[in-house]
């Protein structure tokens, strides 16, 4: 890789962490073939991108950013996964890291705020954007459906009302 490339390769990393809700760091050591191709997979489902750094070019494209302490995190072989969102590449990391020996998270950042590996897993139990609207679409219904209830409840009481009346006329 000579200078130009590795300026390039700089200036994308620097677009991946600025754009990135997230973004999740690991050591991958270990890992074959076929299971870095199921982690990308996964990932790929969920909107989530992984990809294997330079230590050395992901430190620079980490300087003077506010998340820059995650620089220290970047020892061996490391790999980044990253989405637009915060919780979709935290979720699938941490699901796969159960499944797999070899990878390992190390740490993470979101924001201005650099994450341990408890932190990621924190993250990760966070409802995803769709959850928290579906959430938000349930409890807007049942408050819909609360205040069509309060307004027939007057319209119930007369027809019961009038056919006890028309029960005591008929006897």
């Amino acid at each position: 890789m000579d200078r130009t490339q590795k300026a390039e390769a700089v200036e994308e990393l620097k677009s991946i962490f600025a754009e990135a809700g997230s973004v999740v760091m690991a050591e991958y050591s270990g890992m074959t073939v076929a299971e870095m191709t199921e982690l990308r997979a996964k990932l790929r489902e969920q909107g989530a991108t992984i990809r294997v750094v330079k230590n050395r070019l992901a430190k620079i494209a980490l300087k003077d950013q506010p998340f820059e302490g995650a620089g220290n995190m970047f020892k061996g072989p490391v790999a980044i996964a990253w989405a637009e969102d915060m919780i979709s590449a935290p979720k699938v990391a941490v699901e796969f890291q159960r499944d797999s020996s070899a990878f390992k998270i190390i740490g993470g950042f979101m924001g201005e705020e650099v994450f341990d590996p408890s932190g990621i897993d924190a993250l990760s139990k966070l409802p995803s954007r769709e959850e928290l609207i579906s959430m938000a679409a349930q409890r807007l219904l049942s408050q819909a459906t609360n205040i069509t209830s309060a307004l027939m409840s007057p319209a119930r009481s007369l027809s019961g009302a009038i056919a006890t009346i028309e029960e005591k006329a008929a006897a």
